[in-house]
């Protein structure tokens, strides 16, 4: 346990559940686009997070998560003018998500190169997130730890291959989680590979250049 779950997170409240979590789970899609701005924003709020957002701000805190904004900072309180100032169309929608947990957004992203991302996850309390779902494939981290994502097609061999390039040219680096999503055999599946470390841009580099690969993101830690 670090001092961020004992105290909670340096944030513009009033909740770090409703607030802060909702910055970091924002953050998240920021750093899936990678720059690319957001053309259009469509969240989903369930549980707790629909029956409160407005009082919470839990609306400007993921507005301003997906701009690239942090919990603390001032910005959040104009997340929504800032976003229509760069014509960002967003909407919100209430929605109870079946087994979910009370604080649970899911946040569908059109960027304006007209690449779609769909990122579901919880505030898990004290500012802390948990990522369940990208693009409807099951994954399973916080964001505390660099975490690479590593979208391809399901073929024997490539899990051996992604760690392959991880020990053999980056021996420095470890692996401390990993887990991979399949939703079909033999179709579209995704790795989580959470890292102790950091990982140089090389790493990105040359998983992208593996067959079968179709995407590999890099998410630093929030």
């Amino acid at each position: 346990m670090n001092i961020f779950n004992i105290i909670g997170p340096v944030m513009i409240g009033p909740s770090s559940s409703h607030t802060a979590g909702a910055v970091r789970l924002g953050r998240v899609v920021n750093k899936i686009l990678n720059g690319v701005p957001p053309k259009t924003v469509r969240i989903q709020l369930s549980g707790s997070f629909a029956r409160t957002y407005r009082g919470h701000g839990t609306d400007r805190a993921l507005l301003a998560g997906i701009m690239g904004y942090h919990s603390y900072s001032e910005e959040i309180r104009d997340a929504r003018e800032i976003a229509l100032q760069r014509g960002i169309d967003y909407a919100f929608e209430e929605k109870d998500i079946p087994n979910a947990h009370p604080n649970t957004a899911k946040i569908c992203v059109v960027a304006v190169d007209g690449k779609e991302t769909v990122v579901e996850g919880a505030s898990i309390g004290g500012g802390n997130i948990l990522i369940s779902h990208i693009n409807n494939m099951t994954v399973d981290f916080t964001g505390e730890n660099n975490t690479i994502l590593v979208v391809h097609y399901d073929r024997p061999g490539l899990v051996a291959a992604v760690t392959h390039v991880i020990a053999e040219k980056y021996r420095n680096v470890n692996i401390g989680n990993f887990r991979l999503s399949r939703p079909v055999k033999g179709g579209e599946a995704i790795m989580m590979i959470e890292l102790d470390d950091s990982a140089p841009t090389e790493m990105i580099d040359d998983l992208k250049r593996l067959d079968n690969v179709v995407n590999v993101m890099l998410i630093r830690a929030i």
